[in-house]
């Protein structure tokens, strides 16, 4: 087996973040901002922020930055939840859909470069083995938690 497997497997994100990231900068869009409007759209309008958070793989109060700048940028709202006021749920505002546009053809072209020379069952197959290491990482996380 590979030894850099584990290197590769962390390498591969961040550069498929990162030719996203160099062709949204001229939206003055940071890898944060876009990954959350991103997340939202894709999540659908009204996520509790907590959910929207865990989605994003972040702890929900390193989101509250991030919310309060696009909420100034005028690309969300934050609404009251009637069935617990203490929960905020996020809203995108018809001002984010051209951007989101925008972002979501970015990110299509990067996903077909990122993937070219690999056919539809190629792409399959890795999407299969990765829910697999990932399906094993969450098993020796629970296991360990009960440790």
């Amino acid at each position: 087996m590979p030894q850099n497997i584990g290197f590769q497997l962390s390498r591969v994100p961040r550069l498929w973040r990162a030719v996203i990231d160099r062709r949204l900068a001229p939206l003055g869009l940071t890898q944060t901002r876009w990954i959350t409007l991103y997340h939202l759209w894709r999540l659908g309008d009204g996520q509790p922020q907590c959910d929207l958070a865990r989605a994003i793989g972040v702890e929900a109060p390193s989101l509250v930055r991030t919310l309060d700048q696009l909420s100034e940028q005028g690309l969300i709202e934050r609404r009251g939840c009637d069935q617990d006021r203490r929960t905020k749920r996020i809203f995108l505002t018809e001002e984010a859909t051209p951007l989101l546009q925008q972002i979501d053809a970015v990110v299509n072209q990067a996903r077909s470069e990122m993937l070219a020379g690999l056919d539809a069952d190629d792409v399959a197959h890795l999407a299969s083995l990765l829910s697999r290491i990932e399906e094993n990482g969450l098993a020796i996380q629970a296991r360990e938690a009960q440790e």
